[in-house]
């Protein structure tokens, strides 16, 4: 059962904790600012979490309010709703295949190249590419042709994976995300205090794409694992680090999913710090 009315609570309640967070850290500096923006990137997984939830179907029973409210909560990442959105569905269809095995490389690419993506996601430019995106399909939508992208395979595969059908959203998504933050960048008046918060959001959040992945057993239902963080803040996540349990029940809402498994969770930092090992040589597998 999809709890449509706490997500909406939970939803609005996030929007105004990332404009309090926004309107306070204006002019901040020091550890001050470094507070706030260790709150927002909380915060901000948390919003994450919901717009996951609307991903998969799974935030509201009515499609239309649910793909609404998706679309809403993914201009504060900032990012198109539709074009993330097949991303997210497509990694559940590629998890751990050759076509998103990023921890290792295979014969025919170059292990500097899979090195520079692989740690791209821990530091945080994972995030920046997708925010990029917002300019790049409106003003260089070429960069989507898979041709380009023949030399890696998981981009290929992602391009291949995007629906035409969504492109006219994508780009009236793109527009918005961008008008959004021009407009709080107006009214914070303060360039720094926005880039350190979303900078700080950007880390997190990239650097927890592949952490429940890494190492895993190539397989695509089962190659994931639950970690936990601190019990607050993995509720504030939505349970989004029952990861496992997610790839194994995709269209369970987050609330249930604790109770579905009692696997043991290793702690997500530590996971995090096993990644910087770096990929390794592997062997195709189809």
């Amino acid at each position: 059962m999809i709890p449509s009315r706490l997500n909406a609570a939970i939803a609005v309640a996030q929007v105004a904790a990332v404009a309090a967070l926004l309107f306070f850290a204006r002019h901040a500096r020091g550890w001050r600012l470094a507070l706030f923006a260790i709150a927002f990137a909380i915060v901000m997984n948390s919003v994450y979490s919901i717009i996951h939830e609307s991903e998969h179907g799974i935030l509201f029973d009515d499609r239309r309010i649910n793909d609404a409210a998706g679309v809403a909560m993914a201009l504060l990442f900032p990012a198109p709703f539709h074009l993330i959105r097949q991303g997210h569905l497509g990694h559940h269809h590629r998890n751990r295949t050759d076509d998103e095995a990023f921890d290792f490389w295979f014969e025919g690419e170059h292990p500097l190249w899979k090195c520079l993506q692989f740690y791209g996601i821990l530091t945080g430019f994972y995030w920046l590419i997708v925010v990029l995106s917002n300019i790049a399909v409106l003003f260089v939508p070429r960069l989507f042709d898979r041709s380009r992208f023949e030399f890696d395979r998981p981009s290929a595969a992602f391009m291949d994976a995007l629906n035409p059908a969504y492109w006219k959203f994508i780009r009236i998504e793109a527009v918005a995300a961008i008008a959004l933050h021009a407009t709080i960048l107006f009214f914070m008046r303060d360039a720094i205090a926005y880039a350190t918060m979303y900078a700080a959001f950007g880390f997190s959040w990239s650097a927890m794409q592949y952490v429940h992945h890494f190492g895993t057993e190539r397989d695509v239902r089962n190659g994931a694992r639950n970690l936990r963080l601190f019990a607050p803040v993995d509720a504030i996540w939505l349970n989004h680090n029952w990861h496992l349990t997610h790839h194994r029940n995709p269209a369970v809402p987050w609330i249930h999913l604790p109770s579905l498994e009692t696997h043991e969770r290793g702690f997500l930092i530590t996971a995090y710090l096993r990644m910087w090992r770096g990929p390794r040589r592997g062997e195709r597998i189809g």
